[in-house]
């Protein structure tokens, strides 16, 4: 078997990646390429031709819906054989995801019971565990459901109030309490239920629907996402066996935050798949609408929306692809390494955590504009209900909160990266002391070298030089007050997101258009996307800068930070024409 890569998750930061060692979709094999097609197919036929039903909850529809992807396959896709799925990689689950991503409230309903609802059962369940509920689970006969928030919790899930007492004959606990915003709950048939037994330790339980004691509340009124099942679901006295303990008892933590770090990835897949056909729409209805006696498309101000769509989009997705291949070639390493099937993928999940959040954060983020800018493309129309914008407006907004909200995975990325460190599992004491030796010298003299792509690599080098120089000085100076200090986290989050979304979009563009020449579009593109991504990223840096330091200390940061965001001058609007123009010419989303 070929060697696999070992790349832990952060060093990205530190250091250079080889163009020919990241996937891309390009990459893709026959077989992935056939089950997109199917999923696809799946999806235009049998969803988007059902929306409207769909949103106005009609009854048995969705689980139907579910039922007939289960007997393609696509619900049991990473399943096991012996529990009745295909057992494809993590890869191939990629390309299911973003396809069915974009099918509104059909894949929030989807994503739920493959995700959340199923994964814990296969990776913490016992084998009766598993041979009883996975087979169902995987064919749609059952369906899924995952309870962790409570009113009182929500980005703190650990204050759950939700108890759990062994009765005196010691075969059942009793669940009493209430969870909020649960998907799939009005006709789930099985339950991951989180509560504190004795009210201290954490604990996962399996629950059947028609366990005496659980009942489910009315349908709550969403702004969007109107279409998936979203109740309360009650406990009262319920009686649990005390075999449907889901994992250890006072390790519910485990399951839900590591199930946690696979459903980020899952919901930037997803919300990839939202932007391709949103892009696609608007792309073709700014073709066919005419105004002044001429097709919208023509105009600057369109094309400017078209190409900042296309960039984000291929931005994300390239972003996407390398990190699902991460987690594919470090689970297929733990694999060979002895590791059982849960270990291998949660510790492959875990490993690329801080990407995970990262692209949670990029993903829901860049979806956002793509509809927002949709609606603008249609105009009128893009407010009605007619059409495709309105629905994916509204059904977007939602992904800024699921999965941990975008303020709590900003956090989270950079207090993961620190800990980390903190761990010596990334060395960042050493480039980091490297940069401030560079800042203290003489600045460089002369010309970038613009040779094929020297100036974007030396760009996007210097944008790790910024975070280096901005974080290590926050660390420095603020040491155990720094995790207080939220915005400066949040301002250097936003400066690592965007050097990872550059340099994976310039990753991909150097293995496949090896010199400039090879492609003027995504040349362009690159160069848009890099005058961009250093723009915010002085300003995240100053923002940063100005919090904590003072001073000579702050004059020598901001004069360090606008050295390391110099880039060559380009004239963005005539590459933001070029991108546009092959989208426009396309129909769509050629990249």
């Amino acid at each position: 078997m070929e060697k696999l890569a070992n790349i832990q998750g952060g060093s990205f930061l530190i250091q250079t990646t080889d163009p020919q060692s990241i996937f891309t979709p390009e990459d893709l094999n026959e077989e992935q390429r056939m089950i997109h097609d199917m999923a696809l197919e799946f999806v235009d036929n049998e969803v988007f031709t059902k929306l409207d039903e769909l949103d106005h909850h009609e009854k048995g529809l969705m689980e139907a819906l579910l039922e007939k992807a289960g007997e393609l396959g696509i619900l049991g896709i990473s399943v096991p054989e012996e529990y009745g799925g295909f057992a494809k990689d993590f890869n191939t689950g990629s390309v299911v995801t973003e396809v069915v991503g974009a099918a509104h409230a059909y894949s929030v309903a989807y994503s739920a019971h493959t995700g959340i609802g199923t994964l814990p059962i296969l990776y913490f369940g016992t084998e009766e565990q598993k041979n009883k509920y996975l087979p169902d689970l995987s064919t749609g006969k059952k369906k899924a459901s995952y309870c962790l928030t409570e009113p009182g919790s929500g980005s703190d899930a650990l204050a759950a109030r939700t108890k759990a007492e062994l009765n005196a004959a010691g075969t059942h606990y009793i669940l009493n309490g209430q969870k909020m915003w649960i998907t799939n709950a009005g006709f789930a048939d099985v339950f991951t239920v989180f509560a504190k037994i004795d009210g201290k330790e954490f604990t996962a339980f399996i629950i059947d629907r028609d366990t005496p004691g659980l009942s489910i509340g009315a349908e709550e009124e969403k702004m969007g996402i109107k279409g998936s099942s979203t109740c309360q679901v009650f406990l009262e006295n319920c009686e649990v066996p005390v075999e449907n303990v889901l994992g250890e008892i006072g390790k519910g933590h485990i399951i839900a935050f590591n199930i946690l770090n696979i459903g980020r990835y899952k919901l930037s897949a997803a919300a990839m798949g939202g932007c391709k056909r949103s892009l696609k729409n608007a792309i073709q209805y700014a073709n066919e609408r005419n105004q002044f006696g001429k097709s919208i498309a023509s105009f600057g101000a369109i094309q400017y929306k078209i190409s900042e769509m296309a960039i984000r989009t291929f931005a994300l997705e390239s972003a996407n692809w390398r990190v699902s291949n991460y987690i594919d070639d470090k689970k297929k390493l733990m694999a060979e390494q002895g590791k059982t099937l849960a270990e291998a993928s949660l510790g492959a999940a875990e490993e690329y955590a801080i990407e995970c959040a990262l692209l949670k954060v990029a993903g829901s983020e860049a979806l956002d504009y793509v509809v927002d800018e949709g609606v603008q493309i249609y105009g009128g129309y893009g407010f009605s209900e007619e059409y495709p914008m309105a629905r994916a407006y509204r059904d977007a907004r939602i992904n800024r909160i699921f999965e941990g909200t975008n303020e709590i995975n900003r956090l989270l990325i950079v207090d993961m990266l620190l800990k980390r460190v903190m761990k010596g599992q990334i060395d960042m004491m050493t480039p980091a002391m490297a940069v401030q030796k560079e800042l203290m010298g003489i600045p460089e003299l002369g010309g970038t070298d613009n040779e094929g792509y020297a100036a974007e690599l030396k760009a996007v080098e210097n944008m790790k030089k910024a975070i280096l120089m901005v974080a290590g000085a926050a660390v420095q100076k603020l040491m155990m007050q720094l995790k207080d200090e939220q915005e400066i986290l949040m301002a250097a989050a936003d400066m690592i997101i965007d050097t990872f979304m550059t340099e994976s979009a310039l990753l991909r563009v150097m293995k496949w258009h090896p010199t400039p020449e090879s492609s003027a579009m995504h040349t362009h593109l690159i160069q848009v996307l890099v005058t961009d991504a250093m723009d915010r990223i002085n300003k995240a840096g100053k923002t940063a800068i100005m919090t904590f330091a003072t001073g000579d200390e702050q004059k020598m940061m901001l004069l360090g930070l606008k050295r390391f965001t110099k880039y060559t001058n380009h004239n963005t609007t005539a590459a933001r024409r070029t991108i546009a123009a092959e989208m426009i010419q396309s129909n769509g989303f050629p990249l």
